[in-house]
């Protein structure tokens, strides 16, 4: 990875006139300000069929698209859609919020529509890619159909002879079902042309694309469902302990993320191959890939499956350099950006130089006392590192200005000498490219100068998350130019 920089922005937050950021025209454009702004990489949040909750961190398979994303106006200038049939649709009247409730009871409708026209337009290819793809659509299409069919329940909920897959309800339960499984494999054989269109796209224009994986899948989804061997789950197929974190910055009570914990000695015995398919699939969908929760993979926090808060768990030791090693013989040259934020130790950071991905630092961390040994402030770092003002977890640069401990600010404005005539944020960016660190990454919202309400996540909360949408034309010319200067003056990529 060269010295070089990128704007992370979801594909959920871009403009768009039908309740969420997509695949279309707007995509383009952003790529297309990107290189104008200089900049070599954007970054985006999982791509996966979100869940409970709306997160992207929370999705109904490792593997699969997020039908949301599918652009309609695509769809209509391949004969799949007439405009009648979305445009007079009220998808929110809100531009900078998703309101997902409203694509949940009407994005399904139309998508049906685009499928029946499918089957008569493009039939060969569509069967072209179920063969291809069926090592996982198969399972991710029937575990959506089953689940639809009841009434959306979680699967620790569902019957169990469905539950455990035997053998013979399950096939006729399939059968049964067999219309609604082949529409869940050609919503995913529109998002795949979709989004292989876009990424040539990208790639045309010199721009990589970022991506993100969770480290864990969520309780309720096709993952679980098909590989339960590689979960640590009782006989009743619900675990009884599940993932999170104990207290940090980010949340005084830890995060409690529910997720099911992985049976990491049942998985070194076949090389780890769920976590190599998942892998696999990522580098198709991205050039350069983010681990979600690094420091699990040296130890991993647990909590007892009943628990309120994730104030009180216990480390176990996870899979360690045994795991890389495999994912670097199978994986060769592929390039991984450890996302190594929160509770690290020193056996954590032994493991992060002996795999030599680059670790994150977060510039809104390096001003409060909790960062005793200044590994945030930019003069510490060292070159092999991914330098943020803040992730999607943090609010924007104007919010935590306006709400963080007046001392934190304080220190942040003497040490990167900010002022209002520059804009806050700009000069907090131009703290950012002027480290030495390869990549520097700046939150779309913290180039437009917007405050708290543009946030995107507050971890440990549910209800008003993922929500943020970018105004269309938001980004200007002058913030390209601006972007391409410091390029320019910090040599990344600007020459």
């Amino acid at each position: 990875m060269k010295r070089s920089a990128g704007i992370l922005l979801p594909i959920s937050s871009l403009p768009s006139n039908y309740g969420i950021g997509t695949l279309g025209i707007e995509a383009r454009k952003f790529i297309d300000f990107l290189v104008e702004a200089k900049q070599s990489y954007w970054q985006i949040l999982p791509i996966g069929p979100t869940s409970y909750g709306d997160s992207p961190y929370s999705s109904f398979s490792s593997f699969a698209g997020n039908p949301y994303f599918i652009d309609f106006d695509l769809l209509e200038e391949e004969g799949l859609l007439k405009k009648e049939e979305y445009q007079k649709i009220n998808w929110g009247k809100n531009k900078e919020d998703i309101d997902y409730g409203l694509l949940y009871e009407k994005r399904f409708m139309v998508l049906h529509k685009a499928v029946d026209r499918l089957y008569r337009t493009q039939k060969k290819e569509f069967l072209f890619f179920c063969e291809e793809e069926k090592y996982w659509l198969e399972d991710y299409a029937s575990y959506m159909a089953i689940k639809n069919s009841l009434g959306g329940i979680s699967l620790e909920n569902w019957p169990k002879a469905l539950r455990k897959k035997e053998k013979k309800v399950l096939q006729e339960t399939k059968e049964k079902l067999k219309d609604e499984i082949l529409f869940f494999k050609a919503i995913q054989y529109l998002f795949f042309k979709q989004w292989q269109a876009l990424k040539a796209y990208a790639k045309e224009k010199g721009i990589g694309i970022i991506g993100d994986l969770p480290i864990y899948v969520a309780r309720d989804s096709a993952d679980v469902w098909a590989n339960p061997e590689v979960f640590q789950l009782n006989k009743d197929g619900k675990p009884t302990l599940v993932a999170g974190v104990p207290p940090d910055y980010f949340s005084e009570d830890g995060q409690l993320w529910g997720n099911p914990l992985y049976d990491w000695k049942a998985m070194e015995k076949n090389q780890y191959d769920f976590w190599m398919k998942r892998i696999y699939q990522q580098f198709r969908f991205y050039d350069v890939l983010r681990i979600d929760h690094f420091r699990g993979f040296e130890s991993y926090y647990a909590i007892k499956a009943n628990a309120k808060n994730a104030k009180v768990g216990s480390w176990k030791k996870g899979p360690g350099k045994t795991f890389f090693t495999i994912l670097e013989k199978k994986m060769k040259g592929k390039e991984i950006i450890a996302e190594d934020l929160g509770f690290l130790t020193d056996k954590v950071y032994a493991l992060l130089e002996d795999c030599g991905y680059p670790g994150m630092k977060v510039l809104e961390f390096a001003f409060s006392p909790d960062d005793q040994i200044g590994r945030y402030l930019p003069h510490n770092y060292d070159e092999n590192c991914i330098v943020y003002l803040g992730t999607h977890d943090n609010d924007t640069v104007v919010g935590w200005l306006k709400t963080a401990e007046k001392s934190h600010t304080k220190r942040a404005k003497d040490y990167f000498q900010l002022n209002e005539k520059e804009g806050y944020n700009w000069g907090m960016i131009r703290g950012a490219y002027s480290s030495v660190a390869k990549l520097a990454i700046i939150q779309c919202q913290d180039i437009l100068g917007l405050d708290n309400a543009a946030r995107i996540n507050i971890p440990s909360t549910v209800g008003m998350n993922w929500r943020w949408r970018m105004k269309k034309n938001a980004l200007k010319k002058k913030d390209a130019k601006r972007l391409a200067d410091l390029c320019a003056l910090y040599q990344r990529g600007g020459e």
